[in-house]
């Protein structure tokens, strides 16, 4: 039976850390003061810990602790978006409770009184597991002020332990994680590059991006938190600095990110031949990998930077005040969680400039420079009334971007297409609200109505919108669209000339020939029948969903209605 208030810690496939008997954890990898690595085999491995080690190690593990009554609670690395009932929805950093793991793929789980499927290679197991209700009964007030005291002490004690679970936490998957590049780089990079015949340089730069540049980075690291980490009283290492000096270092986890999706394209159109199925999987029994698959592995780094931010929160909440590292802890977490939102950020943008290029394409008559020259969000579409300077009225729709406001025309016909009709470069426009009545440069007599002024040449550009609430989320959209190129400047925030290029180019083949459904809304995955679980009639996804966020925050933009409602816009509708 596991003591009350916490659980020992598992093998998961970000983590993979050992767990003995006792709740003590063995290093995988040691990075002594010169950088080297002391080496543990895969056999050593096995004898130490085979229960856990071997796969469904950690669901059997997880079972275990539920069947004998304990709570067993996860946080989630990445934000899940269903449309399907039966499956769990939540943000980044929720936290779930495991309610049965049987499957590797999906836990069934309850958040916010719902309980339903979810995946689990979107959350990570907390080190420390708490009641979620303690102390339910009264004390008697005679005896209070001495259980008070008593409790306070346990409290005390209780903190030290949990500072204890998660500092060593930190520790050895940081050494575990270590392990995990070197196989990579050695296991895989190594041999790929040896058989030039199967890969191209341009490949092995798409599958593993900048992979080595991490390995390297992550070795400094873990040499710094070693020397902090004191292994006589855990609890009282001071690590928070060794984030604080690496935090521009993180930087490079972008790149990887970001180049991650095409990564698993390229991967997964290798593996449909065998030769590559067997060369990886060869690739992995030579170097003595665990039993996951190469995509697994390269998921690692994308999953890791996305813990650091969790893990830090857990150790901010067992570390006092009075703790020598607690405003080190407090800025080191600050810090991590900005550079995951900066990634997430970068990884929406991305995301973004794909839909981007696909609406373009979609238009007829395109005139100039490709919208993502300039662009890579859209903020607010909609149709508004153009007033000429000659007076006339023209029903137009417009698609605010980032830097550029985007006219189009409906077919009178098919009134899902749209033809190209002229842009405005918003850097160059002040926004000017215009109140109901005659306006003195048109000398009309204007409803729901408010003006672009170019500063360079003063020409004016005057629109109505049918309402006035219409209108004031124009407002607020041109508002957001100045506020968001600041935030784009402040942030660094660019996109490649080549990934514009490519999204332009996969867009364009995609528009070559058919509807392809891109417009259309997700769906559900498919599902097929299970046994029932805890008496309840439920079937359970049969697909793994990819990563599609990994922010670690609130998101602080909310994603445009004018995704909803790409249908009505594009001319491949029949």
């Amino acid at each position: 039976m596991v003591a009350r208030g916490e659980i020992a810690r598992f093998w998961s496939l970000e983590s993979l850390h050992l767990v003995s008997s006792d709740g003590g954890t063995e290093p995988s990898a040691l990075v002594d003061d010169n950088g080297s690595e002391e080496d543990f085999s895969y056999e050593d491995l096995c004898q130490a810990s085979p229960r856990y080690l071997q796969p469904g190690g950690e669901q059997l593990a997880i079972n275990e602790l539920i069947s004998d009554g304990n709570v067993v609670c996860a946080e989630a690395l990445w934000d899940h978006v269903t449309m399907d009932d039966q499956e769990l929805g939540f943000k980044a950093g929720d936290v779930i409770q495991v309610l049965e793991a049987s499957n590797k793929d999906w836990w069934w789980g309850r958040s916010e009184d719902k309980e339903a499927w979810f995946p689990a290679s979107f959350v990570r197991l907390r080190v420390n597991q708490e009641e979620l209700s303690e102390n339910s009964s009264s004390t008697p007030s005679e005896e209070q002020d001495e259980e008070a005291s008593q409790s306070r002490h346990r409290h005390c004690e209780n903190k030290q332990q949990m500072r204890t679970n998660v500092i060593r936490e930190i520790m050895d998957t940081e050494r575990v994680y270590i392990k995990h590049l070197r196989d990579i780089c050695e296991g895989y990079i190594r041999q790929c590059r040896k058989h030039t015949g199967m890969f191209t340089i341009a490949q092995l730069a798409t599958i593993f991006g900048n992979i080595e540049d991490i390995y390297k980075f992550q070795r400094k690291f873990l040499k710094d938190l070693e020397k902090q980490y004191n292994k006589e009283e855990p609890h009282l290492s001071e690590i928070g600095s060794c984030f604080l000096q690496n935090q521009e270092g993180f930087a490079i986890y972008s790149e990887y990110c970001n180049n991650h999706p095409g990564a698993c394209l390229e991967l997964a159109n290798l593996m449909k031949q065998g030769k590559y199925r067997h060369f990886f999987e060869a690739c992995r029994l030579l170097q003595q990998m665990i039993d996951i698959a190469i995509d697994g592995f390269l998921l690692t780094p994308v999953q890791k930077i996305c813990k650091y931010p969790l893990q830090l929160a857990e150790l901010l909440k067992y570390t006092t005040q009075e703790h020598g590292d607690y405003s080190n802890i407090k800025a080191a977490y600050e810090a991590m969680k900005n550079v995951a939102c900066l990634i997430n950020e970068r990884k929406r943008k991305l995301e973004s400039i794909d839909k981007i290029a696909r609406w373009q394409v979609s238009i007829v008559g395109w005139e100039g420079l490709d919208i993502l020259d300039r662009s890579s969000e859209l903020i607010h579409s909609g149709e508004l009334t153009k007033i000429t300077k000659q007076g006339k009225s023209q029903q137009r729709t417009f698609f605010l971007f980032d830097h550029q406001l985007v006219s189009c025309k409906k077919d009178l016909l098919r009134r899902d297409m749209l033809y190209y009709k002229g842009r405005l470069d918003m850097d160059e426009m002040e926004l000017v609200d215009l109140g109901d009545g005659r306006d003195k440069d048109c000398n009309l007599s204007v409803k729901n109505a408010f003006k672009l002024v170019s500063r360079t040449t003063e020409e004016v550009y005057l629109f109505c919108a049918k309402k006035q609430e219409d209108k004031a989320r124009w407002l607020q959209a041109c508002a957001d669209e100045r506020r968001r190129v600041q935030e784009d400047k402040e942030m660094g925030m660019e996109i490649s000339e080549n990934q514009k290029k490519l999204a332009m180019l996969n867009a364009q083949k995609a528009g070559h020939g058919k509807s392809k459904g891109y417009n259309r809304c997700p769906v559900a995955p498919p599902h097929q029948g299970l046994h029932p679980i805890h008496q309840r009639h439920i079937t359970m996804p049969t697909s793994v969903p990819q990563q599609q966020v990994f922010g670690l925050a609130e998101p602080k933009r909310k994603s445009s209605l004018f995704w909803h409602t790409f249908n009505r816009l594009t001319p491949f509708r029949k």
